[in-house]
């Protein structure tokens, strides 16, 4: 199965090389495919080498069974990176695929950032297997070591994390340059491509061409008349929807678009329209270009078209299909995405105020079957809400107090506070709760109105159901804080969401009633690192280049904290021969995942027999009536208690011993390791878990 995966991913990356025959026919941001091209080579090339240098190909069916879901996940990467290079390449009119796609950041911000995200992931995986794979317990023994001195403390530094370990997690100083400055090499070459057709004298550019023109070099933000969209010969109204029909789906230049209609005075919006077309984020929709007709008053806005709002998608599916709208993973991809949009909006100093999933614009990823999406923020700016703020009687008629913030609820009293950064992390708190449940907070409270407004800011919150997993809960929770302060933002909401998905991609069985916890808090953890990396703390949108980096940090402090909290557990606990920090006569093994292709019967055998025959050499040697040492020589153990070794901490490599005898049966015993990830945090192991 892994080896089937690993193959479509080369399939999929030989479909791209093909394509990329024709890369001079690429006219519209040919140094962003380039680049994800480039990127995608040395990401297959790694994943390769990593794997030929740590894994066996005859044990791929026993010992390989952790790298399955996430090379499940990079396949899913590299579609989704193939489908945006064939859109660049197709044939096309020119003029309609630089409208469409001269403005757009997808490469980088949606692309590479999933890329850049998954390779630490499939990476982690391998050494997962790695640690299990072959037969000699001396290489096993070693190969533990390297993959431990790789997460060192020494290496948590950026310079010296790229110098070690940039080309292998994509994060290298040539290739993070590239990313900083491909979408900018594209808008030039652009420009260029348009002044070259400008200067051909022998087919001049009509009309209509030029005005195309100055429209995609123009600075973001100006206002163009309508009569350049709606005068095209080829524009064409398809459908009108949102609240009160102000928005039209359109066909123009062979493109589909999303025209937002808003009327009134143009003069007091223009400082707003310019804001609005300057932002430029994946995750939040791009108000692409800003038509106006100042004799009626009205103002066209030309955005990304997209399926429909998140609401109204959750509904539909849980009406047809199931109750629960998406798997975990899923989930957690679309809060992701979320979150990054709104981290976006307030590193540029704008608050949303309204956040709530009818202001979530979505469309299904069609790379992907198992129901991932696109996420766009919508709603700040330009509408209803922000042009005339509802009183507190028309929010609970309406029942959407349910999205606001208690200090928002108390303004619309007549209180003095006001629509705050943190106020938008409380309705995304809301909004996880609706992704996870499939329901409406408060869905199954009888408060209606005015009465739900007062419990809310009384510091009701919504109830998750039990069977959801504590850690999604628990951010759920810090969001909707009742105190603003002790919410945190969007920064570091989506350093832990990465960090969550990348836990629900290492554990595939989540969904299963004894499902593993992560063995930290990731938030503390994430608060300890702000300590020591004090730009995290900062507002402001990381660079895609540096996610590996976050990812590499995490695991360290993961890591390390993890093994602090076992060798406490087991320094109070003081049983006898389960002591991984101490007792002398203690030895620490553990189980592999695919620990199914070891006999497990034959496993405890081996404690069994290992155990009574050093019970049998430490013992006193009894004499017999003649005066003779009774050694045993026939070799028949004695009958006595199984001995079940405890488990070391998630790092694995805890050993403690007081012989060379008992090194050599620890190293016999690390065939049949289990992966980190998979250890009860009790420190203990039971006759169950080993049947």
């Amino acid at each position: 199965m892994v080896m089937e995966q690993f193959r479509q991913i080369g399939e999929v990356l030989g479909s791209i090389k093909a394509m990329m025959v024709f890369r001079e026919e690429i006219r519209v941001n040919k140094r962003q495919c380039r680049l994800l091209v480039d990127a995608f080579d040395l990401a297959f090339e790694g994943v390769a080498v990593e794997m030929r240098n740590h894994l066996r190909f005859e044990e791929k069916l026993i010992k390989w069974k952790a790298l399955e879901q996430p090379l499940r996940e990079l396949h899913r990467v590299f579609r989704e990176g193939e489908q945006y290079l064939r859109q660049c390449l197709e044939p096309r009119d020119w003029w309609g695929k630089a409208i469409a796609l001269g403005q757009n950041t997808d490469c980088v911000d949606f692309h590479l950032h999933d890329l850049l995200w998954c390779i630490p992931v499939v990476m982690e995986a391998i050494e997962n297997a790695g640690e299990i794979t072959g037969t000699d317990p001396e290489d096993i023994y070693r190969k533990k070591l390297v993959f431990s001195k790789k997460y060192e403390k020494e290496w948590m530094e950026p310079k010296l994390f790229q110098h070690k370990l940039g080309s292998l997690y994509l994060a290298s100083q040539g290739l993070s340059s590239r990313m900083d400055t491909a979408s900018g090499e594209d808008r030039w070459v652009l420009s260029e491509m348009i002044a070259e057709k400008r200067s051909q004298g022998s087919k001049p550019l009509s009309k209509q061409e030029n005005r195309l023109a100055d429209l995609l070099l123009c600075p973001k933000g100006k206002l163009f008349p309508c009569s350049v969209l709606v005068g095209s010969s080829d524009y064409q109204v398809r459908r009108r929807f949102g609240s009160g029909n102000n928005y039209k789906e359109v066909q123009w230049m062979g493109e589909s678009f999303a025209v937002k209609h808003v009327i009134g005075e143009m003069e007091p919006l223009m400082p707003e329209i310019s804001l609005l077309s300057s932002l430029s984020h994946t995750n939040v929709v791009h108000y692409m270009y800003s038509f106006v007709d100042e004799e009626k008053k009205e103002c066209l806005l030309v955005m990304d078209l997209m399926n429909k709002d998140l609401s109204s998608y959750i509904k539909e599916i849980c009406s047809t299909r199931r109750k629960v709208p998406f798997s975990l993973v899923v989930a957690v991809d679309t809060m992701l995405q979320i979150a990054r949009g709104m981290e976006y909006l307030h590193s540029k100093n704008i608050n949303h105020g309204d956040l709530k999933p009818s202001n979530i614009l979505v469309k299904t990823r069609s790379a992907s079957p198992d129901g991932h999406l696109h996420a766009k923020v919508t709603g700040f700016g330009l509408s209803p809400v922000k042009n005339s703020k509802p009183t507190a009687t028309q929010v609970a008629a309406t029942n959407s107090c349910i999205w606001y913030a208690p200090e928002v609820l108390l303004e619309q009293d007549g209180s003095s506070a006001k629509c705050t950064e943190k106020a938008d992390v409380y309705s995304f708190g809301m909004i996880c709760f609706e992704l996870l449940t499939g329901k409406l907070p408060f869905e199954d409270n009888h408060l209606q109105g005015e009465k739900m407004s007062k419990s809310i800011r009384g510091g009701e919150r919504p109830s998750f159901p039990c069977q959801y997993p504590k850690y999604l809960i628990n951010l759920a929770k810090r969001c909707w804080h009742g105190d603003p302060s002790q919410r945190p933002g969007f920064n570091s909401i989506c350093r832990v969401l990465r960090y969550i998905k990348r836990f629900l991609v290492m554990n595939p069985d989540h969904g299963q009633p004894d499902a593993p916890m992560p063995p930290v808090d990731y938030f503390e953890l994430d608060m300890s690192l702000c300590k020591r990396f004090t730009n995290w703390g900062r507002k402001g949108v990381p660079r895609v280049s540096e996610i590996p980096f976050q990812m590499y940090a995490y695991r360290v402090v993961e890591r390390e904290k993890t093994s602090a909290n076992v060798k406490d557990k087991c320094s109070d606990s003081g049983s006898e021969g389960a002591s991984v920090c101490g007792d002398e006569n203690a030895f620490s093994v553990t189980l592999p995942d695919d620990a199914a292709s070891a006999s497990v019967a034959s496993v405890r055998s081996l404690y069994t027999t290992t155990m009574v025959s050093e019970s049998n050499n430490n013992r006193t040697p009894t004499k017999k009536a003649g005066g003779k040492t009774n050694n045993n020589p026939s070799g028949k153990l004695q009958k006595s208690r199984t001995m079940i070794p405890p488990h070391v901490s998630p790092a694995g490599r805890n050993f403690r011993t007081n012989s060379e005898s008992r090194l050599q049966l620890r190293l016999q015993l690390q065939p049949v390791m289990m992966s980190p990830r998979r250890r009860r945090a009790s420190g203990h192991a039971s006759d169950s878990e080993l049947t």
